[in-house]
């Protein structure tokens, strides 16, 4: 049986993808790794064949045409075979230590025939020349080595929420809600933790550090020039989100207190960039952002505009231009600014 299928997107991989598959091979016959090549150009392909040969029992080396970052997460989901399915970015890894951890967690739930439909964990900001490294962990929200259901969750604060690096989802859960990301668009890692939201009934919160997220790349989705300059997918994603469900209709108020929380830091960065690129376009492009979710959700937009962020943006003032220190130094801790 294999209790997690580990999901690898490569797109021109080849300098430090083995560092991601080398840390989740110490799962041995308990993982499954999917190497999928996403149409890369250097020698991505030729690594994961490599490990696939050697490893025939673990590794699946899977090629395809480019479609981007969502849609490599959408094939390695259509070929997992494990009880849980996690997603680690090829530049990223595993601890070990922890990955045991999370092994002996599932393999309980399966042994007690209570699959639980979201397991968390900690990540840790592994930025380049960073001594200190960040940890974000939920001890202070969520409850610990124990199944929980979403109104026993605590208030999260700005900079702790979940985000693919601390989630694991049971692979049925992603199959039956019928998850499928967005082609050709960066920063859908957002849509793989907000839509599959509702259909969550049961969670577990394991306090270790699991995934190590890298951030140090110049090329990287999250160095805020780039950001910038793909503002368009940004504003792509946030309105995906905002038409995803109408809020009102979850059950679960702390859930439901979640989702909007989680749209207004998706305004926020959308909003911060289109700033940001002091470009006359994108503010009129900020606007229509926000005019698009008063026309799709009125009640959310007046609890996010005049509510969540009343007191730290100046989203529509008449330069269009004010933001405070305090909601610009929560989107980049959020979205990780080199």
């Amino acid at each position: 049986m294999k209790y997690i299928s580990f999901a690898i997107p490569c797109y021109n991989s080849e300098a430090y993808m083995e560092k991601a598959i080398r840390s989740i091979l110490v799962g041995g016959e308990d993982v499954e790794i999917l190497i999928v090549n996403d149409g890369s150009k250097d020698g991505t392909q030729e690594i994961a064949e490599r490990y696939e040969a050697q490893y025939p029992t673990i590794v699946k080396a899977i090629q395809k045409e480019n479609g981007g970052h969502g849609d490599a997460v959408n094939c390695g989901l259509s070929h997992a075979s494990g009880k849980y399915f996690k997603v680690v970015d090829s530049d990223d890894w595993v601890d070990e230590n922890a990955l045991f951890q999370l092994l002996d967690t599932v393999k309980k739930f399966v042994e007690q025939d209570t699959l639980v439909d979201m397991v968390i964990s900690n990540y840790v900001y592994e930025k380049v020349g960073m001594e200190h490294k960040k940890v974000i962990r939920y001890d202070n929200v969520l409850p610990e080595n124990k199944i929980f259901r979403w109104d026993d969750i605590g208030h999260f604060r700005l900079d702790q929420y979940i985000l693919m690096h601390s989630v694991l989802y049971r692979t049925e859960l992603l199959k039956l809600c019928q998850l499928k990301l967005p082609k050709h668009t960066f920063y859908v890692d957002n849509i793989y933790v907000y839509y599959p939201l509702p259909h969550v009934r049961t969670l577990y919160y394991l306090n270790v550090d699991f995934y190590r997220y890298f951030i140090g790349r110049e090329d990287q989705s999250v160095n805020e020039k780039i950001m910038i300059g793909r503002i368009d997918q940004q504003l792509f994603v946030t309105k995906m989100m905002i038409s995803m469900y109408s809020l009102r209709m979850v059950e679960s108020k702390k859930l439901r207190k979640y989702m909007i929380n989680y749209l207004a830091i998706m305004m926020t960065v959308s909003s911060i960039l289109c700033i940001r690129s002091k470009k006359p376009d994108n503010l009129i492009k900020k606007k229509e952002l926000w005019n698009f979710l008063k026309r799709k959700d009125y009640k959310t937009y007046v609890k996010i505009r005049y509510g969540i962020l009343g007191q730290t943006m100046n989203l529509p003032g008449r330069s269009g231009r004010k933001v405070s220190s305090l909601a610009y130094s929560v989107a980049r801790r959020l979205i990780g600014f080199n």
